[in-house]
């Protein structure tokens, strides 16, 4: 409770002089109760009757009916602690962790706090100490705009798609490509003639042997008649068995070309009409970051001045609750007024506390939209200011937000890739004509061996011992094709992408009455925020010299504690209804600033940090970034 004490002085314990409370009765609290419970007749022996000179049976009825009600409030609520001489009323004790959680910053953030963790990394044991950084508006959502998960997401789609529009773009130019190959082998092959090959037609060079038609060959090349058979002459029944092995090998260069190719263009022209959505996407998404951050800035700003309040509100109680004690001490007001504080006092403290619980998340949930370190705690730096008047009127602003609007333009790019992608699909039924041509070089070595004939042999001639054989060949020629009938499946996809595209109007629709309807919501709600907060300043002044007056009277003997509680709640509403008020005016500008604020598509443009339109006009709104 030390450091409890430190920071919140306002929920320190504060000791009441115990004889002044000697002999409190607490009484319970009426509450709503259930028609059957409220009408039940009272048990047991029916209370006495009052005499007041009239009929008093109704109002004798009332009060039994009253007591029935407390006893059944207490049965339900158990027994609540009488107050006697040795109570203090002491402040109620806070968590460690809320304690923790609404630490005041300790300097500005730095760029190496800004930097996010890894994005596959989880909190350890091992992890730094929290700290807390104070952290302006602009700084806010340059952070959120560099450190937001979503948004690299959205950049990693877009290079994504840029990538895959360049691949597609290489269709327009000529395919080239090399090829080699190089093969071992070895085989056993074994080659028979059933019937002998001396066919007349042949001639004597196929002769059998004493046919009177053989070539001799001589020793120094001379050819005589002879009695032997032709050396190409394969009697029946003769065979030859050998093994070979070797090598094979080639290599060239390979071109094709698609000469006509009517899905070619609308295929790359779809693809950049999703690069587009993409990044309109990404454009609309800065935007709705923008709002986003803007949006819990405000509503820390707005905690953390509610903690400001609620803890004046508590001081303020322990100063009227010392002087009502001063009072009941001199029997100048009735205990009842002592009660009514202290009841006050501890509501106050209540919402204190929650206030700080609520502080503590909207810390958390800027730190969520910012993407820091899990070691770092941001908290809002700037003082609640009012931002500057909006300088477009409603039809300007209509026209603006209609105007390059990155929503409404993603979905006419999704409506483009579609019409497109419907003529890529048709276009399958189109004729394809493709040129190509090849150019290569060959060799093989190829050994024959372990030669075996039988049946009078066979075709040794025609077998070589080594050869060697290298050439080269080339070719060019043109490839056609059209398909005349795939039993209506592309109609059918063509039919279903003209389908989307017409969702894709109806989304188009939809989307331009919501932006109309955020727009003039935001409009109309800033107008009014802004007749609202010239109210709440003016209650906030009755009300504060209202409350000085009434706790005047009330030290003076002229009102009671009930006339103070009523000025001082009205005082607390008064200051919370300003607060609100000027932050809703800066949270509708911001909601404005959603739908006219100009973003950059190209994830490569700097962002800028830009939370105002002041001195922008509408021609300068439409120009793109």
């Amino acid at each position: 409770m030390r450091r409890q004490d430190q920071r919140f002085p306002a929920l320190r314990a504060l000791p009441l002089i115990r004889a002044v409370i000697k002999g409190m009765v607490v009484i319970p609290m009426v509450g709503v109760l259930s028609p059957a419970m409220a009408n039940a007749e009272p048990r047991g022996a029916a209370a006495p009757r009052l005499n007041y000179g009239g009929n008093t049976l109704q109002l004798e009825r009332s009060w039994t009916r009253l007591n029935q009600q407390l006893d059944s409030l207490d049965t339900l609520l158990g027994p609540a602690p009488a107050l006697d001489v040795s109570d203090d009323l002491r402040a109620p004790e806070l968590p460690a962790n809320l304690i923790e959680a609404n630490q005041p910053a300790r300097g500005a953030i730095s760029p190496d706090e800004s930097r996010p963790d890894d994005p596959l990394s989880l909190p350890g044991r091992d992890d730094q100490p929290s700290r807390v950084r104070a952290v302006t508006l602009q700084q806010a959502i340059a952070i959120a705009f560099s450190n937001n998960p979503e948004l690299e997401v959205q950049r990693t789609q877009i290079a994504a798609q840029a990538a895959t529009v360049a691949s597609l773009s290489g269709a327009y130019w000529p395919t080239i490509s090399v090829f080699a190959d190089a093969e071992g082998f070895q085989s056993g092959s074994s080659t028979y003639s059933p019937y002998a090959n001396n066919v007349p037609a042949f001639g004597a060079m196929f002769a059998a042997k004493g046919s009177g038609k053989n070539i001799a060959i001589t020793k120094n090349g001379r050819s005589v008649n002879g009695d032997s058979a032709g050396p190409f002459y394969v009697p029946a029944g003769g065979g030859l068995y050998a093994v070979s092995n070797g090598v094979d090998s080639q290599a060239g260069l390979q071109l094709r070309y698609a000469l006509i190719d009517f899905a070619r263009t609308p295929r790359v022209r779809s693809a950049e009409a999703t690069l587009e959505r993409y990044e309109q996407q990404y454009a609309n998404q800065l935007r709705a970051l923008q709002l986003e951050v803007s949006e819990a800035y405000y509503q820390l700003q707005l905690n953390e001045q509610l903690v400001r309040i609620r803890d004046a509100i508590v001081r303020t109680d322990l100063i009227v609750l010392e002087d009502t004690l001063n009072l009941k001490q001199a029997g100048l007001v009735p205990r009842v007024d002592l009660l009514r504080r202290s009841a006050t006092l501890a509501t106050d403290q209540e919402d204190l506390i929650q206030a700080l619980a609520d502080r503590a998340v909207a810390r958390r949930a800027l730190w969520t939209l910012l993407n820091l370190p899990a070691a770092v705690t941001p908290s809002a730096a700037d003082a609640i200011t009012l931002v500057p008047a909006w300088p477009l009127s409603l039809e300007q602003s209509l026209l603006a937000a209609y105007d390059n609007n990155p929503e409404l333009e993603a979905i006419l790019a999704t409506r483009r890739a579609l019409a497109l992608q419907q003529d890529e699909t048709a276009a399958q039924l189109l004729p394809q004509l493709s040129l190509f041509a090849s150019v290569g070089g060959l060799a093989s070595v190829e050994r024959i061996f372990n030669f075996s004939v039988s049946g009078g042999g066979c075709c040794g001639s025609t077998f070589l011992p080594l050869e060697q054989v290298a050439g080269y060949d080339w070719s060019v020629g043109l490839a056609f094709n059209w398909m005349i009938f795939n039993a209506g499946a592309t109609a059918n996809a063509v039919k279903a992408l003209s389908l989307q595209e017409k969702a894709a109007s109806q989304a188009y629709a939809a989307t331009r009455n919501g932006i109309r309807l955020r727009l003039e919501r935001a409009f109309l709600n800033h107008e009014a925020s802004l007749a609202k907060l010239v109210s709440a300043r003016r209650a906030v002044g009755a009300s504060k010299e209202a409350f000085r007056d009434s706790t005047l009277r009330y030290r003076t003997g002229l009102t009671n504690e009930v006339d103070l509680s009523v000025t001082q709640t009205q005082l607390v509403d008064a200051l919370v209804n300003r607060l609100v008020a000027t932050v809703d005016v800066n949270v509708t500008y911001a909601q404005l600033l959603r739908e006219l604020l100009p973003m950059p598509s190209d994830p490569a443009l700097t962002v800028p940090a830009v939370i105002t339109l002041e001195g922008l006009s509408v021609g300068e709104l439409s120009t793109p970034p």
